[in-house]
C-alpha cells in the first residue's frame, strides 16, 4: 500500500469532522445534505483503507453498498427539498416546524 494506513484514517477523520460541521452549522437544507454525503464518503475511505490494510475485500464491497445508499439518499432528499421549497418558499431549516406538536 502506497499511503500509510494512519494517513488514510486521518484523512477520513478530517473529512468526517468537516461534513459534521457543515451539517450542524449550516441552515440551508442542500448544504446539510452535502455535509451528510461528505460524512458517508469519509466512512467509505476508512473502510477501503482498512480493507487494503488487512487484505480483505469486505470493506470495498461495503463501500459499494454505501455508494448505492448515498445515491438513493440524494435522490429522495433532493425530492423532499424541492417539495419543501415549493411549499414554503425557502430552504432555511429553521422555518420547517410543520411537525411540531
Amino acid at each position: 500500500m502506497l499511503v500509510p494506513f494512519g494517513h488514510l484514517l486521518i484523512l477520513a477523520g478530517v473529512l468526517f469532522v468537516m461534513g459534521a460541521a457543515c451539517a450542524v452549522a449550516r441552515r440551508n437544507l442542500i448544504m446539510i445534505l452535502i455535509g451528510v454525503e461528505v460524512m458517508l464518503n469519509a466512512a467509505g475511505i476508512a473502510l477501503v483503507g482498512a480493507s487494503l490494510r488487512w487484505l480483505q475485500l469486505d470493506g470495498q464491497a461495503f463501500f459499494i453498498f454505501i455508494l448505492a445508499v448515498a445515491a438513493s439518499e440524494v435522490a429522495v432528499g433532493l425530492a423532499l427539498i424541492v417539495y419543501c421549497q415549493r411549499r414554503t418558499g425557502t430552504l432555511d431549516a429553521d422555518r420547517y416546524d410543520l411537525m411540531k406538536g
